[in-house]
């Protein structure tokens, strides 16, 4: 119900619901809906000022007696885009003109208060923390808006439905391209000091709680992103020496880096490329401490195909397998080579491959690259293609396949840019559940850089890497003061991977033949990376479908019992 009490309106929607400040409400009310033990549900509260002509300030009362403890309040702020999209982009979008998109999740004001403009929708995100002794059943979040003066001036409820059963673990592997330069740069800190420690972790943490259970572990500053001849800020966690051309490598950093992801639930260690971007012809940037002076041995300067850098590798990547085997790390390490080489680089890759590779029998070599040729000749283990590539290697029987996206996959596919709706993000979950994904790769968790790195951006005034890549691409988090500010893409997201996890939940209870049925039942075609339901009520709906089909089951097996 739409509550007016003169000056305001309030409605409250569904997560996957985007509020703009310049439109009228585009989804219906939503004021129900359902979630396992151990899940985290989300919705929102439209909001809007009506008759005033300045700014007013309210505070929001959210509170259910058994729930108390569990419930967050934010605000979904604005952020600029000046490029939300491609011009050729599809037509699953919101808008195509530039502006003021929602996307970070702000705190409230003290008080919980918060602000409202005049004639502008606005939303709260309302997030529910379920833990695994919340009492089974329906509870109702009451929802008030107070006046300074205390008058209620607003009031509505939500209706949360907690199934008896547990949300299973992430068996998907997930990574987010952690950028630790970029948090460096961002706080103006010298890197691996304290602080930068205590930043990276904080950052970790929050990437752990969404779903992301691998993390982009820099040996040496990882060659991604950065323009030709040009540089990053150094972030190498190996100590490496040389004496007399004989090298020696120390590995204190790599092993504290470890120990932070093990405190943070992260469990898969993703090592920075080998090999330069686009086409494996360099060597990242390396400093190495030769007779008492630090400098970057390795770099752009540096053929791939040369026999000095060859050598590293032969005696660096024994020493860190070494590391790997004495400290239990067998089953966690993914390696890279080099990141999306093309056709015209099979050579090059190739040759940068089996360098690696000579080292590495028996752990997997993972790259994100769409041309088969690299997999059917050997060159790469465990390929990564983009989702709109990926059919490929499914028709191919290509075994625990993972697949990703990027700035490029922005026509008919999943993606998360601020202006597609939010719909388009959750639906990878069914997809990754429909093909049997292993695992799920982006780049950007917090890159704060123009295109290339040629200099740092404000993610709160720049959203698109300085007019490169749609806005919503380059980041899921913005900085705060103290750690990361996370958006509504980034709740989505996870949103999709406990769609996954509940996938997965209803076939270990009726098998995986049936699981499929009553996911596409009802659908004109079969479910595809390309082809899916492009409404976010069938999304919500299917949810649902899914949670009583869980729900009965198991109350069978209680009465069986």
């Amino acid at each position: 119900m739409t509550y007016e009490h003169g000056l305001f309106e309030f409605q409250c929607l569904s997560s996957l619901a985007k509020v703009f400040p310049d439109e009228k409400l585009q989804e219906p009310r939503c004021r129900e809906g359902s979630a396992l033990l151990g899940e985290v549900y989300s919705f929102q509260i439209a909001y809007r000022c009506v008759k005033q002509t300045r700014p007013f300030s309210l505070e929001v009362r959210v509170a259910s007696p058994e729930l108390n403890g569990l419930i967050t309040v934010r605000r979904v702020g604005l952020v600029p885009s000046e490029l939300p999209g491609y011009a050729d982009a599809d037509e699953h979008v919101l808008r195509m003109s530039p502006g003021l998109y929602p996307d970070p999740l702000y705190p409230l004001e003290p008080n919980n208060r918060f602000k409202l403009f005049p004639n502008q929708w606005r939303s709260l995100w309302v997030e529910i923390s379920l833990d695994t002794q919340v009492k089974p059943g329906v509870h109702t979040v009451e929802i008030q808006f107070v006046a300074e003066e205390g008058e209620v001036v607003g009031r509505d409820s939500f209706s949360l439905n907690v199934i008896p059963v547990v949300l299973p673990e992430q068996e998907l592997i997930h990574t987010e391209w952690f950028h630790a330069d970029c948090l460096a740069t961002h706080y103006q800190t010298e890197v691996f000091s304290e602080l930068h420690w205590q930043l990276i972790e904080a950052y970790v943490a929050t990437a752990s709680r969404h779903g992301v259970n691998m993390l982009l572990t820099p040996l040496f500053t990882p060659p991604l992103d950065t323009k030709i001849g040009g540089e990053r800020p150094t972030v190498q966690l190996v100590d490496v020496s040389r004496v007399n051309g004989i090298y020696s490598f120390g590995f204190e950093r790599l092993k504290r880096w470890i120990d932070m992801c093990d405190r943070n639930g992260i469990y898969y260690i993703e090592f920075s490329h080998l090999f330069t971007q686009w086409g494996a012809k360099h060597a990242p940037k390396i400093v190495v401490l030769e007779e008492g002076v630090k400098a970057p041995l390795f770099g752009w300067h540096t053929d791939a195909t040369g026999e000095e850098y060859g050598q590293f590798l032969d005696a660096f990547l024994p020493a860190l397998i070494e590391f790997i085997h004495s400290h239990g790390l067998d089953k966690r390490c993914f390696f890279h080579v080099s990141d999306e080489p093309h056709e015209e680089h099979l050579e090059s890759y190739r040759s940068a491959s089996e360098k690696v590779r000579k080292h590495t029998k028996g752990f997997p070599v993972i790259d994100a690259l769409s041309n088969y040729e690299f997999y059917e000749k050997g060159m790469v283990s465990h390929p990564i293609p983009s989702n709109d590539h990926v059919e490929v290697f499914l028709n191919a029987g290509v075994s625990e396949l993972w697949t990703y996206y990027c700035c490029a996959q922005y026509k008919d596919v999943a993606n998360r840019f601020f202006h597609m709706p939010s719909a388009r993000n959750r639906i990878l979950g069914t997809q990754l559940y429909k093909f049997d994904m292993k695992g799920f790769l982006h780049w950007g968790y917090n890159f704060w850089n123009s295109q290339y790195s040629i200099r740092p951006i404000n993610p709160y005034e720049v959203t698109d890497a300085d007019g490169a890549f749609p806005s919503g691409d380059a980041f899921l988090v913005y900085p705060g003061e103290s750690g990361p500010i996370e958006s509504i893409r980034l709740k989505v997201l996870f949103e999709a991977l406990q769609d996954l996890r509940a996938l997965k939940l209803l076939e270990g209870l009726i098998g995986r033949e049936e699981t499929l049925r009553i996911l596409e039942e009802g659908l004109g075609e079969a479910l595809t990376f390309r082809t899916y339901p492009r409404q976010a009520q069938w999304l919500l709906s299917k949810r649902e479908q899914i949670n009583k089909a869980i729900y009965e089951k198991t109350s069978e097996s209680w009465e069986l019992g």
